[in-house]
């Protein structure tokens, strides 16, 4: 018999283990999964490319999924006003214009965008 002190979450106890005969066989740790990153929607990928440059962009504050788009693209908005409904862990959020002026939208419904993903630009 070999005694050991194992510490199980936080609590230490004691142990008594027996040997049955043989070689010890040393096993290998298996490897880590490598995961690779998804790649980006094409939608996502094309509605940024067809953005326009300048203007002030309006950015997803969490990842969800583009539920509505609250004004039609290059309606003017004022600072504040709802321009998407953005929709996370099942409750619907309104995403307003950081600054006044025409909106021009970088995604579209149904869209699935990440944290930080450019919804739109107002410029």
């Amino acid at each position: 018999m070999r005694k050991f002190n194992v510490s199980v979450n936080g609590k230490s106890y004691s142990v008594e283990v027996e040997e049955v005969g043989g070689a010890i066989t040393p096993v290998a740790a298996p490897a880590p999964a490598v995961k690779e990153a998804a790649p980006a929607p094409a939608a996502n990928k094309a509605a940024a490319a067809s953005a326009p440059a300048g203007g002030t962009p309006v950015k997803s504050p969490m990842p969800g999924v583009v539920r509505k788009l609250v004004v039609a693209e290059g309606t003017a908005v004022k600072a504040g006003q709802p321009i998407v409904v953005l929709e996370a862990m099942k409750m619907e959020n309104d995403i307003v214009a950081s600054a006044d002026g025409v909106v021009s939208y970088a995604v579209a419904v149904g869209d699935s965008v990440e944290t930080d993903t450019v919804l739109a630009y107002v410029k």
